[in-house]
């Protein structure tokens, strides 16, 4: 687990200057920030560098020299510090967008919690973590209309495009590759390497079909069984996704102390008492996590004749990878157009049809 973050700004003035640190006590000297400054010049580009100095671990992110701020997270001796690149790259954006009055220092905490856990996260918090980043989102629908760009377009398009911070394109196509989202490929007769959409997304609210169908095996009481299923069925009959909605949910799954009690309704519909048991694994505010879910219609609390509550799931989350047909239709397009090198057209195709083949290997 991470020992603390630091946030440094390179001043051409004073030097390195630390601007933030969580927790409090971790310390580093003068010495050390001008060595993470040094390693990331030689590469004088936003990205991440890992290294030793003595005892420290670092894992350091920098925004470039542009923005000139630097995310560092010390780690043990023993851990991987190239598991929190995309968490270092997400945090870097956070801050950027939150340097107004320093607002970034009250978010430390949460952002310590976020690295701390992004080694143990699940598949569907992964994906949803890349969802929830606007300009990932951007890269994911121009690539789900075209099917292939080159980097270097998607690169210049980015910056011209978002403008409200910066825009570090390895660290973005890295995080799509890592999820199996897109293959990057040198095509010959390309200026660049090209990136390929090869799985896409589906996200949706879908019902608790477990608890609907056992919910009396799964802690509600029978007299509270028709109440229940009626809900349900109630809010699915009246739901209409949107892309708001589809942000809104997935923040379920990206903080972890809203997840780790989301999991717990995904099995069980449970009470209070059960729900305060959830401190141990570090939910300090059931509260809020319940008024989280309530407000975005994932739960319900039904009431018995004794006055018992039991907190259940009135909508689950999908997030799941699927192979997008479609692009087939957007090869066939192109093709006619002449808007794309048949090079890149037909590498295409090759690339799809491994994925295929290989998913129904699997």
């Amino acid at each position: 687990m991470p020992v603390g973050i630091l946030i440094m700004r390179w001043n051409e003035r004073a030097g390195a200057e630390l601007v933030g640190k969580y927790p409090e006590e971790v310390n580093i000297t003068e010495k050390t920030l001008l060595q993470v400054y040094s390693q990331h010049e030689s590469i004088a580009e936003a990205g991440m560098v890992s290294f030793m100095i003595g005892p420290l671990n670092i894992a350091s992110y920098t925004t470039g020299p542009e923005k000139g701020y630097y995310i560092i997270l010390l780690l043990n001796t023993d851990e991987d510090p190239d598991i929190y690149e995309d968490a270092l790259a997400d945090i870097a954006h956070i801050v950027l967008d939150n340097l107004e009055e320093k607002r970034y220092l009250s978010l430390l905490p949460s952002l310590f919690q976020r690295l701390a856990v992004f080694p143990s996260l699940q598949p569907e918090q992964k994906l949803a973590l890349l969802y929830l980043d606007e300009v990932k989102r951007m890269v994911l629908q121009r690539l789900r209309e075209e099917g292939a760009v080159s980097k270097s377009e998607l690169n210049v398009w980015l910056k011209d495009t978002y403008r409200e911070g910066f825009i570090d394109i390895e660290s973005i196509v890295s995080a799509f590759v890592k999820e199996g989202l897109v293959k990057g490929i040198s095509v010959k007769g390309t200026p660049s390497e090209v990136i390929f959409l090869t799985s896409d997304v589906i996200i949706s609210r879908v019902p608790p079909v477990l608890l609907f169908n056992e919910c009396t095996q799964k802690g509600l009481p029978v007299a509270l069984k028709e109440h229940y299923i009626n809900e349900i069925k109630g809010f699915f009959a009246n739901y209409h996704p949107s892309p708001e909605d589809v942000l809104s949910i997935l923040e379920v799954l990206a903080d972890a102390a809203v997840y780790e009690t989301f999991s717990l309704l995904r099995g069980a519909i449970v009470t209070r008492d059960d729900l305060e048991k959830l401190k141990k694994k570090g939910v300090d505010n059931i509260d809020a996590v319940l008024k989280f879910l309530w407000d975005r219609k994932m739960i319900i609390v039904l009431t018995d004749d004794k006055g018992i509550e039991y907190f259940a799931l009135k909508s689950d989350i999908l997030v799941q990878k699927i192979f997008p047909e479609y692009l087939v239709n957007t090869i066939r397009r192109s093709y006619k157009e002449k808007s794309k090198a048949e090079a890149v057209l037909l590498e295409h195709l090759n690339v799809l049809e491994e994925v295929y083949r290989s998913s129904k290997r699997a």
